[in-house]
């Protein structure tokens, strides 16, 4: 008789009665997750506190690794491992107070019975918020039931409040009244418009370059075919490996014409002598042939834009991508040519990049771009992370950084921008900036995302307030100061209304010339949306 090796049924351990269990999501990057642990440590204890409130206790559903020195889900094999000894009908809270990789836990949590929350801690010094709202919109995309919480300690009223209510109901209940669907448009130019550019979009169709999918663990940042196809958008899967090779071929003469085109617009870059900790000469070299390259590649494959993901691979290899995306969406910037020199690529025009291969940046800053180009207005537009942020005054100032570049008009010029190198915890490899403060003016801000596998987008408006020299170097320290900035006040929603609702950690902003402007260019946005199919929906106070 044949003798088959039947696999040993997994045995889960019996859940602990009146006990939350959590775990830790990390980073990747050893450096990053040992650079953050004392910070996890602090949030873990603040969190427990808040729970034991309600007589319940907190087993951590993993041990701090020796090996490593950190308690963090650093893989998703790590994480497979961990969710194999919860049990599936316990209550489950991920805790993190540092940027996480989402697919680390996102096995685990898709099979997960009980009740799900995220927390974070409300600080700017580690992106825990930034990764809360990476999970929990890859949650949304993922159809997993869960609820999301911030505290600065989770000693406040109506932190603990919430984590009561989680722990009574399964669920945390939020405001979210700031949104509402778009309702009938009404018949105006800009509406008119917007519907003819959709069209065009779909009969024409467009093609975005994807140097490598899937950055740093964001599921929500990966639209599939089916999603992206009907709206006339179409991806070119590029890799980053071709990317390095086409920078092989670019001549050092072709890099030092566009360092000395920024050199000459007055853009300032901080040097210093140690490779390891400080920004070189040497590092900008190769970002100018990184530039030159990428464009060339857009080129060959006619791409209406681009995506470089880096964060894994390249940046063992090269400096960061940062400064060249920045340049690709301004439209001002040093001119590339074919390889032949016969032909100015993308002449007098930003070729829209998605920084971290973020598709759902894909769409919208193509939308933007050719909305506002449309309009005669300055296409120039760009994700933030969604960072932190305090009250100044009578206003939520929001802290939006994005790790690396904006487009240099966001800043107020290049003269009015600055490179300095990339954290060393990040970026081994270093690489320039493209870091300013933005300047205070109306903006339109936006995200598609996934939801009930379709398409989304929310829609607002802002403003970017002009805070004191002072107070942004406060928050600069207080952050990674590193990046550029930008203080973001978004009409009519709250910041709670905002974590509550946001399914990304990424935020697309852009310029308008006053208030006025900025309500028309977000009607015309509103009806392209909704002319491609995608479902849309109005935040705050928005004139439409």
């Amino acid at each position: 008789m044949t003798s088959y090796a039947f696999p040993v049924a997994l045995t889960r351990p019996a859940l602990l009665e009146k006990t939350v269990y959590i775990v830790a999501s990390g980073d990747l990057r050893l450096s990053a997750n040992t650079a953050g642990w004392s910070t996890q440590r602090q949030l873990e204890a603040d969190f427990t506190g808040a729970v034991e409130r309600f007589g319940y206790a907190v087993h951590r559903a993993h041990d701090v690794n020796t090996a490593t020195g950190h308690g963090f889900i650093d893989s998703q094999r790590a994480g497979l491992d961990v969710f194999r000894n919860i049990p599936l009908d316990a209550p489950l809270v991920v805790v993190d107070a540092v940027w996480q990789y989402s697919h680390h836990v996102l096995a685990g949590l898709r099979s997960h019975r009980g009740p799900i929350l995220a927390v974070a801690n409300w600080a700017g010094d580690f992106p825990g918020l930034v990764g809360l709202l990476n999970l929990t919109g890859s949650l949304t995309k993922a159809d997993i039931a869960y609820s999301s919480l911030w505290s600065k300690d989770f000693s406040d009223a109506w932190a603990v409040d919430k984590v009561g209510e989680w722990l009574d109901t399964g669920s945390i209940r939020h405001d979210l009244s700031h949104v509402r669907d778009l309702g009938a448009l009404p018949n105006t130019e800009e509406v008119r418009l917007g519907r003819s550019l959709a069209r065009q979009l779909r009969d024409e169709k467009a093609i975005i370059g994807v140097f490598d999918e899937g950055c740093m663990g964001m599921y929500n940042a990966i639209i599939d075919d089916e999603l992206l196809n009907p709206l006339g958008i179409y991806k070119e899967r590029l890799s980053q490996s071709a990317l390095l090779a086409e920078m092989y071929t670019v001549t050092d003469a072709e890099a030092q014409a566009v360092r000395r085109w920024l050199d000459e617009v007055g853009f300032t870059f901080h040097f210093g002598p140690d490779d390891a900790a400080d920004l070189t000469e040497a590092q900008v070299h190769d970002q100018m042939k990184m530039y030159v390259a990428a464009m060339r590649i857009a080129d060959d494959f006619g791409a209406d834009a681009i995506g470089i993901q880096y964060q894994q691979g390249l940046k063992d290899m090269v400096p960061a991508s940062d400064l060249v995306e920045g340049l690709l969406n301004n439209v001002q910037r040093p001119p590339v040519y074919s390889r032949d020199g016969s032909r100015e690529l993308y002449a007098g025009a930003a070729l829209p990049h998605f920084n971290e291969v973020d598709e759902g940046v894909a769409v919208d800053a193509l939308v933007t771009n050719r909305i506002w180009s449309a309009m005669g207005l300055d296409p120039a537009n760009t994700l933030h992370d969604i960072r932190w942020g305090e009250q100044y005054g009578d206003e939520f100032v929001w802290v939006f950084e994005i790790s690396g570049a904006v487009p240099a008009s966001h800043n107020g010029g290049y003269d009015k921008s600055c490179g300095r190198r990339q954290p060393a915890v990040f970026f081994p490899k270093g690489g320039s900036t493209l870091s300013g403060t933005s300047k205070p003016g109306e903006i339109v801000w936006s995200r598609v995302f996934i939801m009930d596998q379709v398409l989304h987008v929310d829609l607002g408006r802002g403003h970017v307030a002009d805070l004191p020299e002072k107070e942004t170097q406060r928050r600069l320290e207080a952050t990674d100061k590193q990046w550029p900035i930008m203080h973001a006040v978004l009409h009519g929603v709250s910041r709670d209304q905002l974590m509550a609702r946001h399914k990304a950690n990424h935020l697309q902003v852009v310029y308008a010339p006053d208030a006025d402007i900025a309500d028309r260019a977000l009607a015309a946005k509103a009806a392209l949306f909704a002319e491609l199919g995608v479902l849309v929906h109005l935040c705050g106070d928005v004139n439409l």
